[in-house]
């Protein structure tokens, strides 16, 4: 996996459709057509890695979009680009099963927070491939599609994350998700400077200089969605800005 600074393009399923979500509200999606047409797209204009979340996965606890993500990871994994998967894996079972599907990083979120445990198990089986997700609102890490508060703090809970073994840590800004308002710096310089593992953002990413604002904050990449789908900037900039 690269250690170089990244911009990861966004290919959130929903019903079948690549979607954009505000402020991470079912029902405020924007719809952006085939996923998978989406997935081809950002690999040729020179994504190294991809986000792929199954929204109905997250919001229901199991995944539904199955048949468009195995053809995403098939066409990735042909091109030589990395997926990192996430939304409805609740068990370690699945989550090794993916990874040896041809998913490079299987991202947990609500399940790490009810089991725990369940970070340690898959990273014992494949190390380093567990992104713990901690989704942001209001200032606590918040699941199931962020609809439940958990009362955790994000930094302590990175550093939890962490010492059970987990290979990177998704941090997603929910207030400012999909809303092309910019991002919080400093919500998630809080984070990095938790843990030594490398640190993904996500939300609110409107600009080129948001791009290299989360760089010089020390993160490793970032997860871009509504900008480059609503055209704010193409993906060959964002590289060229992250470098």
């Amino acid at each position: 996996m690269s250690t170089e600074f990244e911009v990861v393009p966004a290919v959130d399923v929903q019903d079948g459709q690549a979607v954009q979500l505000v402020g991470g509200e079912r029902g405020s999606e924007t719809e952006h057509g085939d996923p998978v047409r989406a997935a081809e797209r950002w690999i040729e204009a020179g994504a190294r890695t991809l986000h792929l979340v199954d929204l109905d996965g997250a919001f229901e606890g199991e995944r539904h979009n199955a048949a468009a993500i195995e053809r995403i990871v098939g066409v990735a994994e042909a091109a030589g680009v990395a997926v990192h998967l996430g939304g409805g894996i609740r068990t370690a079972e699945d989550a090794i099963d993916l990874l040896r599907r041809g998913v490079d990083r299987v991202i947990v979120g609500t399940a790490a927070v009810e089991d725990p445990a369940i970070v340690a198990e898959i990273g014992d089986a494949h190390p380093g491939s567990v992104m713990v997700s901690l989704d942001a609102k209001g200032g606590e890490v918040v699941v199931a599609g962020w609809t439940e508060g958990t009362g955790l703090d994000p930094a302590a809970a990175a550093a939890r994350y962490e010492e059970l073994g987990a290979g990177a840590i998704l941090f997603t800004d929910v207030d400012v998700e999909g809303r092309l308002e910019g991002v919080q710096t400093d919500r998630v310089r809080r984070v990095v400077e938790e843990v030594s593992i490398p640190v993904v953002a996500s939300g609110g990413v409107a600009t080129l200089d948001d791009i290299r604002t989360l760089r010089a904050a020390g993160t490793s990449a970032v997860v871009v969605g509504s900008a480059l789908y609503e055209g704010r900037f193409t993906l060959e900039a964002a590289i060229d800005a992250a470098r």
